[in-house]
Formats: structure tokens, sequence, C-alpha cells
């Protein structure tokens, strides 16, 4: 699994639905020098898991906001099952409501330039290629930075569910460390005391 902290988040340009629309060339650079990005893959449309992290990251937009921060969901299916999953109602199972947008990486380029694509592509002995495993994303979660810097990022195997409550507190321990220059400690909530570094760069002391 590749580490992408400290390095530019991989740009692309795919097709996503946004709503009941479809956007031909979406691109995380429309955020860039304006925006914080949470974009974060998931394996499926009309699953289980999944439609209750697109919901609970619905149901927590206006604290991304409040943050400055876009949230933009991303998985190997089509653009076509994005549009009809968000058109399906929540108790039908489907994700309605909904309004941030979802990426079709139905290539699979995208989850590859993220290392979160599970499954993988060999060659028997005639050079013929074969599938191992599902071609489908883990969820993976990348905070990326005004920068286009990625700043976090985590990776659950599929049956395991993210926290929303963990996102949030990462982006405020990032935005502490701009504002302010100082580091968080363990467990560091906002409003918690961070540390200001020695001279050496390693310990530090609590602020006030």
């Amino acid at each position: 699994m590749s580490v992408l902290v400290g390095k530019s988040a991989p740009s692309f340009s795919a097709k996503a639905v946004k709503g009941e629309t479809i956007i031909e060339n979406f691109s995380l650079e429309q955020y860039k020098g304006n925006k914080y990005v949470v974009f974060f893959f998931y394996p499926k449309d009309f699953t289980f898991v999944c439609p209750t992290e697109l919901h609970r990251f619905q149901e927590e937009l206006a604290e991304f906001e409040k943050r400055n921060v876009a949230v933009v969901g991303c998985s190997t299916d089509s653009e076509f099952s994005h549009w009809a999953w968000l058109q399906t109602p929540k108790n039908r199972g489907g994700i309605q409501g909904v309004n941030y947008p979802l990426v079709s990486d139905i290539n699979k380029t995208i989850s590859e330039d993220y290392d979160v694509l599970a499954g993988e592509y060999t060659t028997d002995e005639e050079g013929n290629i074969e599938v191992i495993g599902e071609l489908v994303a883990y969820r993976g979660l990348f905070l990326i930075d005004k920068d286009g810097i990625v700043r976090h990022q985590v990776v659950n195997d599929m049956p395991l569910g993210r926290s929303i409550r963990e996102c949030l507190r990462v982006i405020d321990a990032l935005q502490h460390f701009e504002e302010h220059g100082e580091v968080c400690p363990m467990d560091w909530e906002k409003g918690d005391a961070g540390m200001t570094p020695d001279q050496d760069g390693v310990s530090g002391f609590l602020s006030k």
C-alpha cells in the first residue's frame, strides 16, 4: 500500500454525478488554492455498509463546510449507476438526498493511482490477462490540503466502516497546526491545548 501523505494528490479528470446532474469532466483541481478536500473511496453502489457512510457524510456536510472542506466520493461504478442510486429513496436502499459529488472510476485508474484497488491482474503462461479477486476500491480516505498535498490517509477493508468523528478531528488538528504552528498530541480534540515544539523539533510543551 502506497503512502501518499506529504505528496501531491494524484490528479484525474472523470465523470461524476452531483444530485441529478452528470458532470463530464470532474477534477479535484477545481478546489486547489481554495478548499480542503476529503476524497473517499467506497466499494460499490447498492450495497450495505456503503450507504451508511454516504448518508453520514451528508448528515455532517455542514460541519465539513464550516471547515472549508469539500467532500467527494468515488467508486468503480459507472456514472449511470451513481445516478440511479442517487435517485433511489433511502428506505429502498438508495442514497437520495446526498448532494456532494460521486466520481465514476469505471476504468479503475483513480483507485490504482491512490493504491486502494482490491484484486490484481496476472498473466498466465500464454500471456492472457486474468483477474484475481474483485477490482473494486477499499474504503480509502484522503485529506488533501489547499495546496493539493495529501496530509492524512486511512484505508479500511471492505467490511469495516469509517468514523466521521475521526475524520473531522484530523481536519481540526491540521487547521489548528496551520493557524497556530502547534502540533497536536494523542487524542487531541478541538479546544484542547496544542504543543509548541522546542528548537530541536522533537519535544515540546502544552500551550495554555
